[in-house]
C-alpha cells in the first residue's frame, strides 16, 4: 500500500491556537487503509503472547478494540472519570492542552495478563504514561505500547520509562 500518512491530515489551532491537531478520521474512513493499520500492529505483535489489548477512549477504543479481535485477545477499555459503573483505579494526568482523569476496572483483566496498551496518539505522554499506572495497578504485564502517531518533537516518550513503543507514524 502506498504512503499511509497521506491518510492523516493536520488541523492547525484545533481545539486551541498553537496546537496542530492530527485528524486521522480520513484514515479510518478508508477500510484498507484502516485493515493495513490493524495488520502492521498485528504483524509487529504477532510473537508477543498478548492477552488483553487495553486502550484509552476516544480514539484509543477504535485501535485496540480492532486489534483486541484481529489479535484473538481480550479488550479492557481504559475510560475517563466517571464512565465506568464498578471498582475503578484511577489516575489523573497532564495531557498537551489540560488536564484528565483515566479509569479502569479493578477487575478488567486477571492479575499477570500479558497487557499490549493501543492509543492512536503519543503527544507529551500523559495519558499512556496513566495507562502504564493503571495496568500497574492491576499487576499486569506490560509487553509494549501500540500507537498510530507519535509526535517526537512534544518527548512523550520521556514520561513512559522501559516500555517498548511502536509507532506507525512519526511527525
Amino acid at each position: 500500500m502506498d504512503d499511509l500518512s497521506k491518510f492523516i491530515r493536520t488541523i492547525p489551532d484545533y481545539p486551541k491556537p498553537g496546537i496542530m491537531f492530527k485528524d486521522i478520521t480520513p484514515l479510518l474512513g478508508n477500510a484498507p487503509v484502516f485493515n493495513a493499520v490493524i495488520e502492521v500492529y498485528a504483524n509487529h505483535y504477532k510473537d508477543a503472547s498478548v492477552d488483553v489489548i487495553a486502550g484509552p477512549e476516544a480514539r484509543g477504543f477504535i485501535f485496540a478494540s480492532a486489534l483486541a479481535y484481529r489479535m484473538g485477545a481480550a479488550f479492557a477499555p481504559i475510560r475517563k472519570k466517571g464512565k465506568l459503573p464498578y471498582d475503578i483505579y484511577q489516575v489523573t494526568y497532564d495531557l498537551e492542552y489540560g488536564e484528565d482523569t483515566l479509569t479502569i476496572h479493578q477487575d478488567a483483566f486477571p492479575k499477570g495478563s500479558r497487557v499490549l496498551l493501543c492509543d492512536d496518539l503519543l503527544a507529551t505522554g500523559g495519558t499512556l504514561a496513566a495507562s502504564i499506572e493503571l495496568v500497574q495497578k492491576l499487576d499486569g504485564d506490560i509487553v509494549g505500547a501500540a500507537l498510530l502517531i507519535e509526535l517526537s518533537e512534544l518527548n512523550g516518550r520521556e514520561k513512559i520509562g522501559n516500555i517498548p513503543i511502536f509507532s506507525i507514524f512519526e511527525f
